[in-house]
């Protein structure tokens, strides 16, 4: 349940935000429609700044990164045709298809060497000839050549996709895959829950229900994980608050989401923003920043709340840290699937980017390890320019 949290009733400019606050100082629960409430509210300030206190109370001044590298070991996808939303697929024999060997895995992830990289966040297509074995011998190897770096891999539609083609069930890739070095999964693959916004931007894709289950299924056996929700495209108010509240009932269930990361929308170089006849950024800062807000207020069982700087840029994720937001993605070093559909951010980040980031809030900036145990926290005079010049050489 959630702590009571001071905080001043005279910031809000919006009458219908004062029962929100006055739950947060009693440390009650909010209800579906104090989260519709806070979603259609004039007073975004006003949602950021609950956001803010509720995150003071648990962080303080603290922001989190971590530093990891990205790996798509493919983007072949049986679902290229189904998931409109998605620019990065390919069919195997169409132009741009890729599927990592083993040999161009491990000499990707040897841009770790020499850098600050604690963790490999693997994802990519639903490939037909990448099953259990593909990803068991994958994380045998780079737990072999990187042992320090933790394996953050497969969001639920992988894991179940995998199970599938092996005929297993979820627990039995899930356990097969932890016993290869599978540390965490990351919560790619959500979107948004709602059966009929799936049935408009991602048909045949995994369902909500059992995106649900692979989570609860994983934080049952030991393995912690991150949720997401992709949001600005078709999906209502309504649609986004049954989203919250599935992921917020699992938690209360079992403890084991990490994180929260809402994901925005980009419409370039995919069929949704066509028929929508969207370019460019879909979202605006103001939903960027009150879908992160939200999650901070209605997420109460979570610890941490996540700001993706690739989806909505760097300078509004420095905005966010007072919005609720207490981690931010890290430096990543090269990501594909974002900048496949429109993204303009750049694909890394070093460590003293993040670190003047962060400083620039007002913040104090610390790094952790994949479980959000702080690691490192860096004083004033700490500007990370040796770490940074190698990370910089590996984006490079």
């Amino acid at each position: 349940m959630p702590r009571a949290v001071p905080f001043d009733l005279d910031r809000l400019r919006d009458e219908a935000l004062r029962p929100i606050g006055e739950k947060l100082i009693a440390g009650e629960r909010l209800s579906f429609a104090d989260g519709v409430t806070l979603f259609t509210s004039p007073d975004l300030l006003g949602v950021g700044a609950m956001a803010d206190a509720a995150n003071r109370a648990k962080h303080g001044d603290r922001v989190t990164f971590a530093s990891n590298q990205h790996i798509n070991p493919t983007n072949i996808c049986v679902l290229r045709k189904t998931c409109v939303f998605c620019g990065y697929a390919r069919l195997p024999k169409e132009e741009g298809a890729y599927r990592y060997t083993l040999d161009q895995v491990l000499a990707e992830s040897d841009r770790a060497d020499g850098t600050i990289t604690r963790e490999f966040h693997i994802v990519g297509g639903l490939d037909m000839q990448t099953g259990l074995a593909y990803y068991t011998e994958m994380f045998r190897a780079l737990k072999t050549r990187h042992p320090q770096v933790h394996i953050k891999a497969l969001t639920a539609v992988e894991i179940a996709h995998i199970a599938r083609i092996e005929k297993m069930s979820r627990e039995d890739v899930l356990i097969a895959l932890r016993e290869a070095g599978l540390d965490t999964l990351p919560g790619g693959g959500a979107e948004t829950f709602s059966a009929a916004v799936r049935e408009q931007i991602a048909d045949k894709k995994l369902g909500g229900t059992d995106y649900i289950d692979v989570h609860r299924t994983a934080h049952k056996l030991g393995i912690r994980s991150n949720c997401t929700m992709l949001y600005g495209h078709v999906e209502t108010i309504e649609d986004r608050m049954q989203h919250l509240t599935m992921l917020r009932d699992l938690q209360d269930e079992t403890g084991g989401f990490l994180a929260y990361i809402p994901l925005a929308y980009h419409p370039d170089d995919n069929e949704l923003g066509k028929t929508l006849g969207r370019t460019g950024t879909s979202t605006t800062g103001f939903d960027d920043l009150r879908n992160l807000a939200v999650g901070r207020l209605f997420l109460d069982n979570f610890d941490h709340i996540k700001s993706h700087w690739i989806m909505v840029t760097s300078a509004l994720t420095q905005i966010a840290l007072h919005f609720g937001v207490n981690d931010i993605e890290g430096t990543v070093v090269r990501e594909k699937i974002y900048h496949a559909v429109g993204a303009h951010t750049p694909q890394g980040m070093t460590l003293a980017q993040l670190l003047q980031l962060i400083r620039g809030a007002g913040k104090q900036p610390a790094e952790r390890d994949s479980f959000y145990q702080v690691i490192r926290e860096f004083t004033d005079a700490d500007n990370g320019e040796e770490a940074a010049d190698t990370t910089q050489a590996a984006v490079a």
